[in-house]
Parts: structure tokens; sequence; C-alpha cells
């Protein structure tokens, strides 16, 4: 059987040479062709040796794990990636899927299950640590929040004033409140409305009901 041919990526020296002497203990099964301490270097290598599996740390100076991995996708590499890490935050493990991990497994998994993912991941076949997908399924179900689009009393005030074309400066002066105010105002206006001008936010406005029918 041909062995597995690895690349590992991870700023921590110590962690390197834990994973290096790890495989190299296993046997035959596994062949360590290279390390790097950052992203970078990290598809630089990755390019060049064309490993199996990349295991690929995710904070790194120099180049993060993620970008790795984006820029892996995009220039075709063959090889899989495999992410090992201590992180299984969502703002961590959904970029990481989403720019074409292979897999996610948290670094503080027992060697046999480390092993059997990489051979999983070198087949090409998902794996994910329980954690992992456990934060998946949950992030696939929940329905994402609903953008509040309802003017409040204020916001209303605004737009009728700035439907009769009044001033910002005017605006400010009848309400008794700042000019930055105002504009602080219009901003959460346009962005309930979907809009980036005063006429847009007006036409909006009539065509929503907030400012009667025309």
């Amino acid at each position: 059987m041909t062995d597995i041919t690895l690349l590992i990526v991870d700023d921590h020296p110590v962690d390197r040479d834990g994973l290096r002497g790890m495989f190299a203990a296993a046997g035959s099964s596994f062949r360590v062709l290279g390390e790097a301490s950052a992203g970078v270097e990290g598809v630089e290598l990755a390019l060049r040796l064309d490993p199996d599996v990349v295991l690929m740390d995710l904070r790194m100076p120099g180049g993060g794990g993620v970008d790795a991995i984006a820029e892996l996708t995009r220039r075709g590499a063959r090889s899989r990636v495999l992410v090992l890490t201590t992180y299984d935050t969502d703002t961590d493990t959904l970029p990481a899927i989403e720019a074409g991990a292979t897999g996610y497994l948290l670094k503080d998994a027992p060697r046999e299950e480390l092993f059997a993912a990489v051979r999983s991941a070198a087949e090409g076949r998902t794996v994910l640590s329980p954690a992992v997908a456990t934060r998946l399924v949950t992030a696939v179900r929940t329905p994402a929040p609903v953008a509040d689009t309802t003017l409040s009393a204020r916001e209303s005030e605004i737009l009728g004033l700035v439907a009769k074309g009044t001033a910002n400066r005017a605006i400010a002066a009848e309400l008794f409140i700042s000019e930055a105010t105002v504009k602080t105002h219009l901003t959460h206006i346009y962005g309930k409305l979907g809009v980036k001008d005063r006429a847009a936010a007006v036409a909006a406005g009539y065509d929503r009901g907030i400012l009667g029918r025309t």
C-alpha cells in the first residue's frame, strides 16, 4: 500500500515536531514531505510537493489557514486539506469548510482518530470532529435572523420631512436634534429600505405605504 504523503502547516514548532514524530512512529502508512509555519508558505509548499493531505492550522501570523485553503482551492491543488486546530467556534469552522477544507479536527483528538481522519481525507471523504459536526448542523438548521425593516416613529417622521424637500439642517432645527443625529437616522432608514439616497428612500416610502400612496 502506498504511503499517504503529508504537509504540516502550523506556526508552533512543538506542534509540528509532535505531529512529525507521531506519523513517523505510525510506521510506513504515512510520510511527511515538509513543514510550513504560515499559510502563504504552506500554499507554496503544497503546490510544489503535492502531498495527499495538508494538515492546516488556522490562526497563524504571516497568513492564516482559511486564506491558504481558499488559495489552494482557487489554484486547483490536488491536496486535501484537513484542518487541525484548537478552535471550534463558528467563526473558525464555517469559513474553513466554505473555503474548501475536506475535514476539521481538533488538536486534542486521540492519535488513532487523527490517523483515521487523515486516511479518510486522503480518500476525499469529509471528516469532522463531533463538536464541529454539531456546530455545522446547528448552523444549517437555525434560520438566519430576519432583518428589522420597520421604521421607528422618529425615522418615519424624518422620512416625511425628507419627502417635503426639507434639508438636514432644517430637519434638525424642527425636531430639536443635531444634524449629525439626522444623518444617523437617514443611514438607518436607507438600510431598512434597501436604498442609497434620499430620492430612493422617498420612493420606497411611498411604495411601501409609509408616506401614504402617490
